[in-house]
């Protein structure tokens, strides 16, 4: 995974699951520097109710294994700061309850789309998919609701704002995210 980041990246966010059939990951922030690759901040996360999928297709409920650049945010709320591209609106809104009965109310307040199979420079909310609906879209960073996401990667909402403040577009953010297996490849 490390030969697919771009030359041109200087912060990485790792996402790495505790196992392939596993919900439960944790979310890690690296910034280059004249001395390597740096942490700056880890937290816990939660990603797909199944685990990860190296092919992911729309509705298999794993999140796919991969480097995806982040170049677009969005949420119900207003901006808090990023130097991403936000765009604010009603259409972030997850209505009812997740897998294990917990409120979705929030999720979307604040999101960073995940540039896997949607069009980059667009909201997250555009369903363009160049690899066909079929294999899926909307796979986002979004706010914690307390148990297994879709598809999407999900961490708390403090760290979501100090995330969404961190991430420049200057310096070119991936995100790296998979299984501890997977990611070892």
């Amino acid at each position: 995974m490390l030969a697919r980041i771009p030359a041109a990246t200087e912060q990485v966010v790792l996402v790495t699951g505790r196992g392939a059939n596993s919900p439960l990951a944790t979310l890690a922030l690296y910034e280059r520097t004249d001395d390597g690759w740096q942490q700056t901040a880890s937290w816990a996360a939660h990603n797909a109710l199944k685990g990860w999928s190296n092919h992911h297709m729309a509705g298999d409920l794993r999140s796919p294994i991969g480097v995806y650049s982040l170049t677009d945010a969005g949420g119900l709320l207003k901006d808090p700061g990023t130097k991403l591209s936000y765009d604010q609106g009603s259409g972030f809104v997850s209505p009812g309850t997740g897998f294990e009965g917990e409120p979705l109310a929030g999720s979307f307040d604040y999101v960073i789309a995940i540039n896997y199979n949607r069009q980059p420079g667009t909201s997250p909310l555009d369903w363009t998919r160049p690899l066909g609906s079929s294999r899926g879209g909307g796979i986002w960073i979004h706010v914690d609701h307390g148990g297994p996401t879709h598809g999407c990667v999900s961490i708390a909402e403090d760290h979501m704002k100090e995330l969404l403040r961190t991430l420049d577009p200057a310096r070119h953010p991936v995100v790296v995210m998979g299984d501890a297996a997977a990611l070892s490849r």
